[in-house]
């Protein structure tokens, strides 16, 4: 029935003992991330924001990575859907509003100065009714201000029901949590609402950003995110930047703030503490210029 279900309308699926197997094997893997959740296996890596106008690191994307005992290191895509489809999405969004706090307070107490720390904030979490009371418990249990997170927000998940989600998004603000819509241009997003989110930062999806200093259409979509950034008073952030020729287009139109692979791939705590640690200067504006 489920695999009907799962073919679309009108499906129709015959047994077969393969669904038998697939279906035993996603109960052990579910039963395995409901363990990882609850003591190890889970971890986190981080991605740099950097800022080309100065060089610097300004930021980071907390990334979420499994270290299953038997399949070895897991990405969200490899678990994230299924702890949606079994519920254990809130879960997994908790460990990982807790785990980036717990790394900001480790880094101050270790003397590393700290940048801010995004992370996404998943549907079903935002729609708890606890939802800011949970957060903010999380990160103060830790130690460290709610200012020093960035909740990473999509499109369709500011959509539903826009008046709580304005008076929610109101709430966490308030509390110091800086908001980011992640992917935008991607979603069906009203810009009469968007004038109403309290948001400090817009975030141009990389599917926009790979062929903006090529495709007129994708440019133009680039140039009126930054320039709506500007006049909402919002920071844009250009994800996916994987080239020189990106990351020039994007600082020439206004967008010096970027993250991608040209300067670093998701690293882990370890890796991303000596990176700011050693300050870095302005290393990404000589390597974009070494690059020619």
């Amino acid at each position: 029935m489920y695999a009907a279900k799962t073919a679309g309308p009108s499906s129709s699926r015959f047994f077969a003992d393969e669904m038998n197997v697939a279906a035993s094997a996603k109960l052990e893997l579910e039963s395995d991330l409901r363990r990882a959740i609850a003591g190890e296996g889970l971890q986190l890596y981080f991605q740099p924001k950097v800022d080309l106008a100065t060089g610097r690191v300004i930021g980071a994307e907390a990334l979420v990575r499994w270290q299953h005992p038997r399949r070895g290191l897991l990405t969200p895509l490899q678990f994230v859907p299924l702890a949606e489809e079994c519920g254990l999405i809130v879960a997994l969004g908790d460990w990982v509003v807790a785990a980036a706090a717990a790394q900001l307070r480790a880094w101050t107490e270790a003397g590393i100065e700290t940048v801010c720390i995004a992370v996404n904030l998943a549907s079903p979490s935002f729609q708890q009714p606890d939802i800011v009371d949970r957060l903010v418990g999380i990160v103060r249990r830790a130690g460290v201000a709610p200012r020093q997170i960035v909740l990473d927000l999509t499109e369709s998940l500011l959509m539903v029901d826009g008046e709580r989600t304005i008076a929610v998004l109101d709430r966490l603000r308030e509390q110091g949590f800086g908001l980011a819509l992640d992917d935008f241009g991607t979603g069906y997003s009203s810009l009469g609402y968007l004038k109403r989110f309290p948001l400090d930062e817009l975030k141009i999806d990389r599917s926009f950003v790979s062929d903006a200093s090529g495709d007129s259409k994708d440019a133009a979509i680039v140039l009126s995110i930054i320039e709506l950034g500007r006049h909402f008073g919002m920071r844009v952030v250009a994800e996916g930047v994987e080239t020189a020729e990106q990351a020039r287009f994007l600082l020439a139109k206004g967008c010096p703030i970027q993250q991608g692979f040209l300067f670093s791939r998701p690293l882990p705590a370890a890796d991303f503490s000596a990176l700011l640690q050693s300050g870095r200067g302005n290393d990404f504006r000589r390597q974009l210029a070494a690059a020619g």
